[in-house]
Formats: structure tokens, sequence, C-alpha cells
């Protein structure tokens, strides 16, 4: 699977006035006033917008500010089922592919990596079912395998999803690699990863929002344990608070 040359998943090209440190109070105020109406019981689309034209968001930064925030509920259900990473020992492990190594590709590259209120780290990448790997795309997939190797996890599944391109060659790559490090992973192509985490007892790693709050088997932050070895250029940390809300 070879990478156009100069193909990278960095930022958008306003991405530097967009998420100018002098926003990061804004957003992080949006998302906190995001979570408090969500919590109880605003419907999700039309509070955004409610939030989003309070504070003149653009529709990125209001992407930005969806994906950052979650309930209070949320917020403690995934404090709960997160796992340590000194737990792993032994334990069976399924990873949302695409969800982790856009992730991974996006912070490499010098893109926008969001820190939500839930501690997950998530992009603001958009594939529209399209994938194509990237300059970053094998760099990632070593971080990832760094990062478990010490772990000591069971069988590490890696699911992908059908639908997008090119999901076959991606994991054709992830087995190449793994052969070659001497880990024990698997890639499936399925047409559904969502359903099958949701449904798994495994270890999920993910971001998805809908999986990490059906996930039985607990979930673990990895593409932060990852990128502890090579830290994101752009970290947007809208996990902490601005003051009281509302």
């Amino acid at each position: 699977m070879r990478p156009a040359d100069t193909r990278h998943r960095g930022p958008h090209p306003a991405d530097n006035e967009l998420f100018a440190p002098r926003w990061l109070p804004v957003l992080r105020r949006a998302v906190a006033e995001l979570a408090w109406l969500l919590t109880r019981g605003y419907p999700p689309s039309a509070t955004l917008k409610l939030v989003g034209d309070r504070y003149a968001l653009t529709e990125r930064q209001r992407w930005a500010v969806g994906r950052a925030a979650c309930t209070d509920e949320q917020h403690r259900h995934r404090a709960a089922t997160q796992l340590p990473a000194t737990s792993l020992a032994g334990r069976p492990m399924s990873i949302d592919g695409f969800n982790l190594l856009i992730t991974l590709e996006t912070a490499l590259s010098g893109g926008v990596v969001l820190r939500g209120r839930d501690g997950a780290l998530r992009d603001l990448s958009s594939i529209h079912g399209t994938y194509r790997a990237v300059q970053e795309t094998d760099r990632a997939i070593r971080l990832v395998a760094a990062a478990l190797q010490p772990l000591g996890p069971g069988p590490v599944r890696w699911l992908l999803d059908q639908p997008v391109s090119n999901s076959g060659r991606l994991a054709a790559r992830l087995r190449d690699v793994g052969a070659e490090l001497g880990l024990e992973w698997t890639a499936e192509v399925v047409m559904n990863p969502d359903h099958v985490l949701a449904a798994t007892t495994d270890v999920v790693v993910t971001s998805d929002s809908v999986v990490l709050d059906r996930a039985g088997g607990g979930w673990l932050n990895l593409a932060a344990l990852a990128l502890a070895a090579e830290p994101p250029a752009w970290l947007l940390d809208l996990s902490q608070d601005e003051g009281q809300v509302l």
C-alpha cells in the first residue's frame, strides 16, 4: 500500500485562525455549555446550533465542539470503563482501525487533534467513504505496535469498514507489519465495525461515542498511549471547563 509522495493528513487551511490560542477559552466554554444542555435532555443538533450561534462559531469550530462534548452520564460511564494500560495482560482487544489510524496520521501530519471531555483523542478529518494512505500511515501503525508490545495484550483484532475504499489494502498492510514485528494481531474487513465493537466483550479501542457508551469489556485510550512517544504538534485540549456554565 503506497502513499502518495506528497500526501499528508495535515491541518485545514483555515485551522490556524479557527483554533488560534485566543479561541481556546471560547471553545472550552462552548463545550461545557453544550454538555450542560445535553445532560438535561436537549436535542443534540438543535443544541449545537444554539451554542454555535451564541459564540458565532464556524461550521468547523462547531464540529470540534460537538465531537468534544458529552453528557455528565456519558462522562461518568466512560471514566468508569476506561482501562489502565497495566490491566491488559492477556486480554483480547478489538481496534476500530480507521478511527485510530486517521487520528494518529492527523497528529503526525501536524493536524488538529482534539482531547474531548471524556479524555479521548479525536481528529477533524473526514474520509467520506474513501481512504488513501498518507506518508504517516506506516509510522502510525508502528506507533501502535510500539505502544502495545510492552502491555502484553491477548489477540489483537483490527476491524476496518468494508464500504470504505482501500480497506482491503490497509488490512493487508496491517497483517504485513504485524508479521514483520512478530505481533499476534489480525486485520478484518467487516461491513459495520461499530456494531461488532459495541457487541464484543473484548477491550475496545475507539473514540466513537456510540461504541464507548456500549463497550462491555472496557476501552483503552490507545491513541493517547501511542502518541506519548511522539506528542502531537497540535493538541486542542477541550476537556477542561472554563468556569460556571450558563
